[in-house]
């Protein structure tokens, strides 16, 4: 064994300092809240949440979504195509409608991570609806191109969001935010209009979109439904029941849809990252 010039042994003095160094960190050290990192973010808050993070800045998310995006303009000519097709099992009989695919607005056309990581707790929707109108949107990378090249296939291209239609002090409008929503997507360089924006709160809709994607295919083949939530393509999946549904959801029968619709995922039903927000937040 190595020893020093008193005749101590170095291998020992050196545990002796490692220990107690461990031990002094750790008596200064508060523990971090799952999913949260101990670095600093941009504002200098300590424990950065990673979701909001990686959102903001991993590549490997911006390669999700464009790589979600490109797999679903791949897709577009079969689904045209083949006129017995649709993406939404409760549609029959639709051979004969024109084309259209159905996208969520947040986090699948437009980012809202700025808003994520600037608003201040609990979440209102007049928080988000306030930001919108004062910030310009963030596109979602691939959205745009897929929008183009759907549109150029002769597809229409529906918007259904749970943004919703809520009085806003002086505006006459019972519904303002469809015009701010509409500026949104307008601000991602996809130009829409108020028939092909539906909101949650109008028309006795409520925020289960199933029934507004039945109405779409009231007139309508959908060949997709591209979003970042489990209720942009399965029904009734919140912790509780919101009409029409008439059960809540529970964590079983959330796992228990994805075999109950195996089929879709990936073909026809293109889903996005989302670990900031959605229904799946009640489930903890």
């Amino acid at each position: 064994m190595i020893k020093n010039k008193a005749g101590a042994p170095l291998l020992a003095i050196a545990s002796s300092l490692l220990l107690a160094a461990c031990a002094t960190h750790n008596a200064s050290v508060e523990p971090l809240a799952a999913g949260t990192s101990g670095n600093a973010d941009e504002s200098g808050r300590p424990g950065m949440d990673l979701g909001l993070f990686w959102v903001k800045h991993g590549a490997e998310y911006r390669a999700l979504t464009r790589q979600t995006y490109k797999t679903a303009t791949r897709a577009l000519p079969g689904f045209i195509a083949d006129k017995s097709w649709s993406a939404l099992p409760e549609q029959q009989d639709a051979a004969d409608l024109p084309p259209a695919v159905i996208l969520d607005v947040d986090e699948t056309v437009v980012s809202n991570i700025d808003f994520q990581m600037s608003f201040e707790p609990p979440f209102e929707n007049w928080k988000l609806d306030e930001f919108s109108r004062n910030n310009p949107a963030t596109p979602i990378d691939g959205v745009k191109d897929f929008v183009a090249a759907a549109r150029a296939l002769g597809v229409e291209v529906f918007f259904v969001t749970n943004r919703p239609c809520e009085p806003r002090a002086g505006d006459p409008d019972p519904c303002p935010q469809r015009r701010t929503t509409i500026d949104d997507i307008a601000e991602t360089g996809i130009a829409t209009d108020a028939e092909h924006v539906f909101l949650s709160e109008e028309r006795g809709w409520t925020r289960e979109k199933l029934t507004r994607r039945l109405h779409v295919a009231k007139t309508h083949r959908i060949l997709m439904l591209i979003g970042d939530d489990y209720g942009d393509f399965v029904p009734c999946v919140r912790d509780k029941a919101v009409a029409p549904c008439t059960r809540a959801a529970t964590r079983e029968s959330r796992v228990a849809a994805l075999d109950e619709f195996d089929e879709y995922w990936g073909n026809g039903w293109y889903i996005l990252p989302n670990p900031m927000h959605g229904s799946w937040t009640a489930f903890d």
